[in-house]
């Protein structure tokens, strides 16, 4: 129940935030779209977003400085309190100066299209009903035990840790669970949002899948809107989000082929569980929906940077409405003072602080966001306002960075080709293709028929697909396919106006739009199929949510505590919420942590024949819990218990005899 009052509040909140943010932008005039979807879903995610970072920062502050046991009670309290004085005194003055009628008004502002707005109203719960069910199929707990998908039980041990240990624990200044002791990393808010959701009693499925939903829906509700908005009306809108969920690319051709020529088509078809590619990484689903279902928290961030796109169209569209052609043109844009002179630099301080605060919900969806909007600013009005809103982004993360991370947030560095094989501009423009078909080229080819404004966008959402080719900012390149999917998807709205054009044409036209979508949609439908294949029954892995092994870690290690134990990625150990010495490597040296000094010394300690080395080793990394289970090795070595048993006490061991505990305080 308090959780649910939680998300309302926020709802409210948000919607008060985006009142003044598209005070003076195009969702204020009487447009076509109806931008009721647009205000519901940017209300959510920015309530979303101010209201938890409020409860984090006092949780903080009471825990670290007042040094309270119950840090999330009482912030909790605190910020639902005056959240709920603050509205009550903006609605009340709004109330006496404008009275009861202006509700109507502006409800009526934000539905010009009443046409569209049943049909809106059976698609927008229908995809939400869509999402909401794909994620309760890869995560959901049942009688007590929670069951993930083999295609994203990965991505979610991290994240399932970092949520329990701010609903179980007080994870403050915040440590990466699976690289206990130091700072934190990697961007953790909506892990925290989840983690608080559960401590106010929604349980971790219900909460994670939920909210999930929920982002994801908000960000098609733009994305909709977007491609009304630029390219076309209904239909189009419906194209994009079609094609948002089946990605295109080769690979199902390709496998067909091969099955084909082989002979063993259709047992290859029907026996197949897992993601095709004939591409680096391509078969961890690096380019489906899957990447969705296990980065949840790359919802939210695509679902502000879509409302950064919306409220900056208005400056574009004014960029485009000049009258001159060729250079003339070109220079007006670029060197005279109308083209940089403020247009609401209350709106753009204001998405700064958006967008900045989102870093640490998804640094790539920042990015991803910034990255376009310097396509879009180069030929718009109102430069100085994107420039703005730069800067306040990058100023906000800057100093979040500086807070939470020691050292640099990032090593940028220049790294041609991302994951092709060959990296000339040959190799670049081949995988491309191989990864998407000709959906980024096609859009090359369309731009020759498009009007300023598209071109103009088109720019701007290819950017990040540049970036990704050329700039490499984590240890592990792969990341860098965030970019691409960011661009992927703002650029179906383009493919949607161009497919409704040809569905709305004679019969020649709607063959050629059915044989395109076949052939944009065709693998990503087969991925679909995958992932359901890939996650159903006797393949997942489950893992019981109050296990006594994880009730006893929680009850007796605090966040001030290190846990030696073997490289686990998702189990009883890691759904306590306490902070490991080295969990499973991947997770942290792929956010910039050093677990070649760890693993080494993990396997010192285990293998140590003498206490004083022993001794030596775990005092020096601030070891205080050493877990041992029967029969363990640890990075293929083989691990002994008799010196550590010898040296500290056995404070723990599990009903079956399996895992033993010994403390070294």
């Amino acid at each position: 129940m308090l959780g649910i009052v939680y998300m309302i509040l926020a709802f409210f909140v948000g919607n008060e935030i985006v009142k003044g943010l598209l005070n003076k932008s195009y969702s204020s005039r009487c447009g076509r779209e109806n931008i009721l979807w647009l205000h519901m879903s940017a209300s959510f995610g920015t309530g979303v977003l101010f209201l938890t970072w409020a409860v984090y920062l006092l949780a903080w502050l009471f825990c670290c400085i007042f040094e309270i046991q119950e840090p999330l009670f009482y912030s909790n309290m605190t910020v639902c309190i005056l959240a709920l004085i603050m509205l009550v005194i903006i609605w009340k003055k709004r109330l006496v100066v404008r009275g009861t009628g202006l509700f109507r008004e502006k409800l009526k502002k934000m539905i010009p299209d009443r046409k569209n707005l049943i049909r809106e109203s059976i698609l927008f719960p229908a995809v939400f009903f869509v999402i909401l069910s794909m994620m309760f199929y890869v995560f959901h707990i049942r009688r007590g035990i929670l069951y993930s998908g083999f295609t994203v039980f990965g991505d979610y041990a991290p994240h399932t840790a970092m949520m329990r240990s701010f609903s179980w624990g007080n994870n403050y200044p915040t440590q990466y669970p699976h690289f206990g002791g130091e700072d934190i990393k990697y961007h953790f808010m909506y892990q925290f949002l989840i983690g608080n959701l559960e401590y106010l009693g929604i349980r971790m499925d219900i909460a994670y899948n939920v909210v999930s939903a929920l982002m994801l829906t908000g960000f098609l509700m733009l994305l909709y809107l977007l491609a009304r908005r630029l390219t076309g009306g209904f239909t189009a809108g419906c194209i994009a989000v079609l094609l948002f969920f089946f990605r295109s690319g080769t690979a199902f051709f390709q496998f067909l082929w091969e099955h084909f020529r082989a002979g063993d088509l259709w047992q290859s078809l029907s026996g197949n569980a897992s993601f095709i590619g004939y591409t680096t990484s391509e078969t961890w689903g690096l380019w489906n929906f899957n990447v969705y279902l296990n980065q949840r928290h790359l919802a939210l961030g695509m679902l502000l940077g879509a409302l950064a796109v919306w409220m900056y169209l208005d400056w574009a569209e004014a960029g485009t409405r000049h009258g001159e052609r060729g250079w003339k043109w070109l220079g007006e844009r670029l060197f005279t003072a109308e083209a940089w002179r403020t247009r609401d630099l209350t709106g753009a301080v204001l998405m700064g602080l958006i967008l900045g605060f989102c870093s640490f919900w998804n640094g790539a969806a920042v990015i991803g966001t910034l990255l376009i909007l310097c396509g879009m600013a180069v030929f718009s009005d109102g430069k100085l306002d994107y420039a703005v809103t730069a800067a306040i982004t990058i100023l906000f993360s800057v100093l979040q960075s500086k807070i939470f991370i020691d050292g640099e947030a990032v090593s940028p560095s220049l790294y041609i080709g991302f994951l092709a094989e060959d990296k000339s501009v040959w190799g670049i423009l081949k995988y491309l293709v191989m990864i998407s078909g000709f959906f980024f080229l096609g859009l090359l080819l369309l731009s020759i028929k498009m009007n300023r404004i598209q071109r103009m966008v088109l720019m701007g959402m290819l950017f990040p697909v540049i970036f990704s080719f050329t700039v490499s900012l984590t240890p592990d390149i792969a990341v860098n396919h965030k970019y691409i999917m960011i661009s992927y998807a703002f650029l179906t709205i383009f493919w949607g106006g161009f497919l409704e054009r040809l569905l709305h044409g004679h019969a020649g036209r709607k063959i050629a739009a059915g044989i395109l979508i076949l052939c944009l949609t065709a693998t990503g439908v087969y991925d679909f199929a995958m992932i359901l294949a890939g996650n159903g029954h006797g393949r997942k892995v489950a893992v019981d949510m109050n296990s006594e092994l994880s009730v006893w870690l929680r009850d007796n290690l605090t966040e001030k505590d290190l846990l030696l134990s073997p490289e686990y990625s998702m189990n009883e150990v890691t759904m306590s919420g306490v902070m490991l010495y080295n969990g499973w490597p991947y997770y942290a040296w792929s956010a910039g942590y050093d677990t070649y000094h760890r693993s080494e010394t993990a396997v010192r300690i285990y293998s140590a024949g003498d206490t004083d080395t022993l001794k030596k080793l775990v005092q020096e990394e601030g070891i205080t819990y050493i877990l041992y289970e029967e029969g363990m090795k640890y990075e293929e070595q083989e691990c002994r218990e008799d010196i550590i048993e010898e040296t500290y006490p056995k404070v723990y061991t599990s009903w079956d005899g399996r895992i033993r505990i010994y403390e070294t305080k």
